[in-house]
């Protein structure tokens, strides 16, 4: 019988670190993708680039937060380096987003009816901080903890940003494609008739 428990206890163990590494890549991706998009280097596809890149990122924090509480080794967080400063991140997606940063959410929807004013630029720079901070603790050999804190933040915080960001470019991206001028609609639909009728 320990026998079958010291192998349940390192299958959960090694499920754990398989979890921690998939977060650890993905959240590079992520970092990668913000990077890229705020150093103005695809200006064309930024909003695509982003919508891609938190949708990838919110599935994968669905994941941490589907599976039960996960319980570092110690009691206090260890000092894997400074925490890590979001605000050139944050500076250089302002202006990647001109035009298109502030949106209307409401913070709550099961408690709030108020809507406020979001900003993608501060959702993905507050996620992006979140996700260092993991990769920190990761690359310190420290995977329970890395794990621990990417599932914390990311239900007191990040997947909450994450979500609303998703929303917002959504929204973003579907006004670029679906509106048209009112003049523009009308010819579309008045040659469509006429070539049914030919």
């Amino acid at each position: 019988m320990p026998d079958t428990d010291e192998s349940a206890v390192a299958q959960e163990v090694a499920d754990l670190h398989s979890l921690a590494g998939a977060m650890a890549a993905e959240s590079e991706r992520f970092l990668e993708c913000l990077t890229q998009v705020a150093s103005g280097a695809h200006p064309d596809v930024s909003i695509s680039l982003l919508l891609l890149a938190v949708a990838d990122l919110t599935a994968a924090g669905a994941r941490l937060g589907a599976v039960v509480d996960v319980l570092p080794p110690e009691r206090f967080e260890p000092d894997d380096g400074e925490e890590p400063d979001a605000d050139p991140l944050r500076l250089g997606l302002v202006n990647a987003l001109d035009g298109l940063d502030e949106y209307r959410e409401v913070p709550d929807p099961l408690v709030d009816n108020v809507s406020v004013t979001g900003s993608l630029s501060a959702d993905l720079a507050e996620v992006a901080l979140a996700l260092r901070r993991g990769l920190q603790h990761h690359r310190a050999g420290n995977v329970i903890e890395a794990l621990w804190w990417w599932q914390f933040s990311y239900l007191s915080n990040w997947g909450d940003r994450a979500a609303a960001a998703l929303r917002a470019l959504l929204s973003v991206l579907a006004h670029v494609r679906l509106d048209v001028p009112a003049d523009v609609a009308a010819d579309a639909q008045f040659d469509a008739l006429h070539a049914e009728a030919d």
